[in-house]
C-alpha cells in the first residue's frame, strides 16, 4: 500500500492517501485497548507503544468507520474493534466521567499530560465522545453497541468542569482545586465541541450562558479583519493553526450551520483560504512554499512540537493542514495533495501516508506520524467525497440537542428535514 503510484487521477490520488492513512489506525491501534497511540515516533520522553491518546482515539474511530464504509476492511472487523474500546473505555480511569488526556494502553491507569496533569480532560473527552457517537450511529443495528456508547456519554460530568464564575475549565483533578493560573476554555479554538455535547447532555449538561458569557467574551473570539482579500469571522490574528477550525468539523456539519457569531462553514473556509494566503506570500522566504505546498497547523518540528501558524511560522509544512481542509478549499487543497504525493512522496510518504511534517528550508523530514493529524486526513477526504461522518455525527441527537440549546440554526436542524 505504500509505494507510491504517480500520475493517478484526483480521485483516485485521493482514495489512495485517504486508504493509507488509516492504516495508522487499521494496523497501529494499540492491541489491547484498540486505543490509538499518540505517535509513532519521536516520544519526547514517553512510552511510545503504550501511551495512547483519548481525543486521537475519537478521531480514529471516524477513521475507521470509513474503513468500514468504503469496504477496506470487512464491517465486522470495524465493529469488534468498537467492542474490545468500549470494554476498555469501561475499566480506564476516569475523573466524573472524564477521561485524562493519556492512558497507558495496557492497564487504562491515566499517564500524566505534564507534570502535575492527570486528571480529565474535557476537550479530549468531547473528541472521543464524537467518534463514539459516530460508531454508534453507523452501527446502529447492534442496540448493545449504542447503550454502552450512551452510558458512556451520560456519564460525563460537563458540569463538573464548572467554574464559579460559569466559565467551563479544559482540566480538572477532583482531589485538587484549580490553581490560580488555570485557564477556561474561551474564544475561538479547537473546543467548540465541549459547549455542544455539553448543552446536549441530559444527565449533568452545562448551561448556555457558559457559551454566550464565557466562551463567546473572549478578546480573541471575534475577528472579522480581511487578510488577502478574505475576511475572517473568528480567531485570533490571522486565524491560528489550522486545527483550530478543523477539529471541531470533523464530526459536527458546519454546511449552513449559524448561530449570532458566525457562518461556521464561512469560517473553516476562510481560515485555510488566510492560512494559504500567508504561506503564498511568504514573508520569512521559506523553501517550498508556494499554491502546491502550503498548510500551517500543530505539529511536530525540528525544534520540538509547534503550534505552527502566520504568526509562528519556523518554515515548516504539516500534510494535515492542507488535506484536512478539503471539504472547505477543495480546489487549493488538491495541488498540495498531488505535490506532496507525486514531487515529494520519495522523502515523506511510507506506511501510515505521509510523514507527520517537513521543512524543505532545513533539509527535515519528520520522524512521526500522530494520530491527531493522520485521522483528520482520511476523515476531511471523506467528509468531502461524501459528507459520511457530517451525516453520522450531526444526526446524532445529543449533538443536536446541544447546537439548539446554543441557539444554532442548519439545515439539518430543520424538523421538516428530520
Amino acid at each position: 500500500m505504500a509505494g507510491l503510484i504517480r500520475g493517478l487521477d484526483d480521485a483516485a490520488l485521493r482514495d489512495r492517501v485517504a486508504q493509507a492513512t488509516a492504516l495508522y489506525f487499521l494496523d497501529w491501534s494499540h492491541p489491547v485497548s484498540g486505543m490509538a497511540r499518540e505517535r509513532s515516533g519521536g516520544a519526547f520522553g514517553y512510552d511510545v507503544e503504550e501511551t495512547v491518546c483519548t481525543g486521537g482515539t475519537g478521531f480514529g474511530l471516524l477513521a475507521q468507520i470509513v474503513a468500514a464504509e468504503r469496504g477496506w476492511r470487512p464491517r465486522r472487523e470495524i465493529l469488534d474493534r468498537v467492542v474490545r474500546l468500549l470494554g476498555f473505555l469501561e475499566t480506564a480511569d476516569r475523573f466524573d466521567g472524564v477521561f485524562p488526556h493519556f492512558l497507558h494502553g495496557s492497564t487504562g491507569r491515566v499517564l500524566p499530560f505534564m507534570p502535575g496533569d492527570d486528571g480529565g480532560d474535557l476537550v479530549e473527552t468531547a473528541f472521543l465522545m464524537l467518534g463514539l457517537l459516530g460508531a454508534a450511529a453507523f452501527f446502529a443495528e447492534e442496540p448493545s453497541v449504542t447503550a454502552r456508547i450512551e452510558a458512556l456519554f451520560d456519564a460525563v460530568n460537563w458540569a463538573a468542569h464548572l467554574r464559579e464564575d460559569g466559565a467551563v475549565m479544559w482540566h480538572r483533578h477532583p482531589d485538587r482545586p484549580w490553581k490560580p493560573e488555570a485557564l477556561p476554555i474561551r474564544g475561538w479554538n479547537e473546543a467548540l465541541p465541549v459547549f455542544i455535547l455539553g448543552a446536549g447532555s441530559q444527565s449533568h449538561p452545562i448551561p448556555a450562558a457558559s457559551y454566550h458569557d464565557s466562551w463567546a467574551r473572549a478578546p480573541a473570539f471575534r475577528n472579522g479583519r480581511s487578510y488577502g482579500g478574505t475576511v475572517l469571522p473568528l480567531g485570533p490574528d490571522w486565524g491560528g493553526p489550522l486545527f483550530l477550525s478543523q477539529y471541531p468539523f470533523l464530526g459536527i456539519d458546519p454546511r449552513g450551520l449559524r448561530d449570532t457569531y458566525a457562518d461556521y462553514g464561512a469560517q473553516a473556509r476562510a481560515h485555510a483560504l488566510v492560512n494559504r494566503h500567508h504561506c503564498l506570500t511568504n514573508p520569512q522566504g521559506w523553501a517550498g512554499y508556494g499554491p502546491d505546498c502550503w498548510g500551517l497547523t500543530a505539529s511536530d518540528d525540528p525544534d520540538g512540537y509547534v503550534a505552527h501558524s502566520p504568526t509562528e511560522d519556523t518554515g515548516t509544512i504539516t500534510p494535515t493542514a492542507a488535506l484536512s481542509s478539503f471539504p472547505f478549499a477543495p480546489d487549493e487543497a488538491m495541488p498540495v495533495l498531488r505535490h506532496l504525493h507525486d514531487d515529494l512522496g520519495g522523502r515523506i510518504w511510507g506506511e501510515a501516508g505521509f510523514v507527520d511534517a517537513f521543512s524543505l528550508t532545513r533539509d527535515w523530514v519528520a520522524e512521526s506520524r500522530l494520530a491527531i493529524d493522520q485521522a483528520p486526513i482520511v476523515i476531511g477526504l471523506e467528509n468531502h467525497r461524501s459528507g459520511l461522518l457530517w451525516r453520522l455525527v450531526s444526526g446524532r441527537p445529543e449533538i443536536r440537542r446541544g447546537l439548539r440549546a446554543l441557539g444554532f440554526s442548519a439545515p439539518y436542524l430543520d424538523p421538516a428535514r428530520a
